[in-house]
């Protein structure tokens, strides 16, 4: 069974490209226990849309996730955010990049409990030496409904809370890109549900670029395109996804 094909380029061919990876691999391990995580990767990710890796478990996409997001650096090939080889750059230079460019928002919180959810909002942009737009950050904490919570640290909120805290985190200083890595997988139906609205508003409305790792054909949908891995490769992709669709696609990849 093949996927939907975009039609706004295919795997290789964005229109404006917010990251990219350019044959990459990646290994672990040496001789013959070395075990290929990704094999030859070819991906473009279009600036201003809301993409998601979905894959058999071992299949690459967390992987693929982190050489993107500059959290591992690729065996070969090289992986570009924008117009910048990060796969180049030293480790002070990632560092850097890292904390201006890209947002992250995992399954583990990653919240720091001494402080309140409006200081570990803004914690990255304070480590950074900046101020934040004050504006902009009350914007989005409005949106994902945290304003009577911002007081509270991260004991006092529930699971689903301190998720929207480190969303609104991760785009307070408005990056260049989020990554997402299966956001939704600590918390309950309803919690899941408002963050992925969340990250669909974030491009519909704040112009946003997402990247989700996620299993979930529900969270899926959520996303203007689905990449497909199996065996550390990227073999299909699916526009304007639908769960039911996405469901029945990774049946047939063994998911």
């Amino acid at each position: 069974m093949s996927a939907t094909t975009s039609t706004t380029g295919g795997i290789t061919g964005a229109t404006t490209s917010a990251a990219r990876a350019e044959g990459v691999s990646k290994f672990y391990g040496t001789g013959d226990a070395t075990i290929a995580a990704l094999k030859d990767v070819h991906v473009s990710l279009d600036a201003g849309r809301f993409t998601a890796i979905m894959g058999p478990s071992g299949s690459g996409k967390s992987t693929l996730l982190h050489l993107l997001a500059g959290l591992d650096r690729p065996s070969a090939g090289e992986v570009y955010l924008g117009d910048t080889q990060i796969s180049a750059l030293g480790d002070n230079a990632l560092t850097l990049l890292r904390r201006d460019r890209i947002g992250f928002v995992f399954q583990s919180f990653n919240l720091l409990p001494t402080m309140t959810a409006a200081e570990n909002i803004v914690l990255p942009i304070r480590i950074a030496g900046r101020t934040p737009d004050e504006a902009w950050v009350a914007s989005i904490v409005d949106r994902l409904g945290l304003t009577e919570r911002l007081g509270h640290r991260p004991t006092q909120l529930s699971g689903g809370q301190q998720q929207r805290v480190a969303a609104a985190r991760a785009l307070a200083s408005r990056p260049q890109i989020v990554f997402a890595d299966e956001p939704t997988g600590a918390l309950d139906s309803a919690a899941g549900t408002e963050l992925l609205t969340f990250l669909r508003t974030a491009v519909d409305e704040l112009g946003q670029t997402v990247v989700m790792v996620t299993h979930d054909p529900n969270a899926a949908a959520y996303a203007d395109r689905v990449l497909f891995l199996a065996d550390g490769h990227v073999v299909d992709e699916m526009a304007d996804p639908t769960a039911a669709a996405v469901l029945d696609f990774m049946k047939h990849l063994g998911a």
